[in-house]
């Protein structure tokens, strides 16, 4: 390991550590078992999460527990930055969910590759938690800016002239189905009227 590589772990090792004496639940829970183990709470987290990426390699339900993780931090995350007054915290997540969307769209047409690549779930966990990760140039803000974007900005015009046919078919065919219904329903009200007369 460089000594590079080996500051920025330390970094983070502080960060994480400074977050898990933050006052909430989690961290109540964690100063309890700390107290009667004797062990960090740092260490303690750490086991936990190695825990969890190996039952992620090898348990069962692990593509749950995978999406689990994918999807219920940044759903509350982004029920957060929604009451936020900050602008920035809205568009990192509005990113995470068109980056999570599009690889969810990719996963599902490639999905009987994906079946066979070894210890997926463990890759994927990983993915999406590089893609959420607080830091200001996480995977979902790379992948966007450098991938999704520009594809988006060249097809554009293409994309928005299929959602207008899209969208007018669909005006055209509710239409169609609404005078369908009042005529069926003119028929039956019809029907019920002349055998009332009868």
């Amino acid at each position: 390991m460089t000594a590079g590589m080996k500051q920025t772990l330390d970094e983070w090792k502080t960060k994480l550590d400074a977050s898990l004496h933050e006052k909430n639940k989690f961290t109540d829970i964690l100063e309890k078992i700390e107290q009667k183990t004797g062990v960090k709470r740092l260490n303690i987290a750490l086991a936990f999460v190695a825990l969890i990426g190996l039952y992620l390699m090898v348990g069962y339900g692990a593509d749950f527990l995978c999406n689990f993780i994918g999807f219920l931090y940044p759903a509350y995350a982004s029920i957060k930055a929604i009451e936020s007054k900050e602008k920035d915290d809205d568009t990192k997540w509005l990113t995470y969910w068109v980056v999570y969307s599009v690889f969810h769209l990719a996963e599902f047409f490639a999905d009987i590759f994906f079946s066979w690549v070894p210890l997926y779930w463990f890759i994927k966990c990983v993915f999406l938690v590089y893609c959420m990760a607080p830091v200001t140039n996480n995977g979902s803000v790379t992948i966007y800016y450098k991938i999704i974007r520009p594809f988006i900005l060249k097809h554009e015009s293409k994309i928005d002239a299929g959602i207008n046919k899209a969208r007018d078919a669909a005006k055209t065919v509710l239409r169609e189905a609404e005078g369908v219904a009042n005529d069926t329903a003119s028929d039956v009200i019809k029907r019920h009227v002349d055998s009332k007369f009868d």
